[in-house]
């Protein structure tokens, strides 16, 4: 098992420097985030070990459950999956130094208040819905900068970019197309340079579309299946809406 994680890795890594130099951009530009949803503590010790350093979960329960086993491996953990607002205590007892799933004044709200009273402050990401699938959370696009606006007010919150999900889908252009839109409204933010707001990091891509990602400015990939292997369940039933399962 050890032997397949880490070949896995390193064949993503060979598929981010391609991908790179396709799109004539420094791989040094590409952050590699293991997305660790339905994976032990012990095999993502492995990627730990192996020098990866950035991880990410979908589900509180999850990051609460694997949070003591992995300490003893210095890491970074993000979380990227839909946050309800009765969490947010929680979430903050675990180290994670970037939320990249804000996608509503309310969230950012809650989050602001309990960072002030513990004296803290956290990086954020606003996720937009560039599929505008209704099964899809994240802010539609036309609202991104006015919600962005309103954040950038709390001082607790650090934006420091954006993330989607993108199409789930085999047709290449349909998911470039989102993340073109990405890179659209990021551009355009930058434009207004609205203070206490950093547009520099676009978390976008997966296992199956990283190249069309990087082609389009990603600067997180988040990979999870092409290193881990497949999990019981596909990435639809994660990232729906409706199931509440994240």
């Amino acid at each position: 098992m050890n032997a397949t994680i880490i070949d896995n890795i390193n064949a993503i890594l060979r598929r981010i420097e391609k991908a790179c130099e396709t799109s004539s951009r420094d791989p040094q530009e590409v952050k590699l985030l293991l997305a660790t949803k339905t994976v032990t503590a012990e095999r993502i010790k492995i990627a730990l070990q192996a020098g990866q350093t950035l991880i990410a979960e979908n589900k509180v329960q999850e990051l609460k459950e694997k949070y003591e086993d992995l300490q003893e491996i210095p890491h970074c953990s993000h979380f990227i999956g839909h946050l309800q607002t009765n969490k947010i205590k929680e979430i903050l007892r675990y180290n994670i130094s970037c939320v990249q799933s804000v996608d509503r004044l309310e969230l950012a709200q809650k989050l602001h208040q309990r960072l002030n009273s513990e004296n803290k402050s956290l990086d954020i990401l606003i996720q937009v819905n560039t599929s505008y699938e209704k099964s899809k959370y994240g802010v539609a696009p036309d609202q991104v900068i006015d919600l962005v606006r309103q954040i950038a007010t709390f001082s607790t919150l650090h934006i420091r970019g954006l993330m989607t999900i993108g199409l789930l889908s085999t047709e290449a252009e349909q998911i470039r197309k989102c993340f073109q839109l990405l890179k659209q409204i990021q551009q355009e933010i930058v434009e207004l340079d609205i203070p206490n707001v950093a547009m520099q990091e676009l978390s976008m891509g997966m296992s199956g579309d990283l190249d069309i990602a990087i082609a389009e400015g990603a600067t997180i990939v988040r990979v999870g299946t092409a290193i881990f292997g497949q999990r019981n369940t596909p990435d639809s039933y994660y990232w729906n809406e409706n199931k509440q399962l994240i």
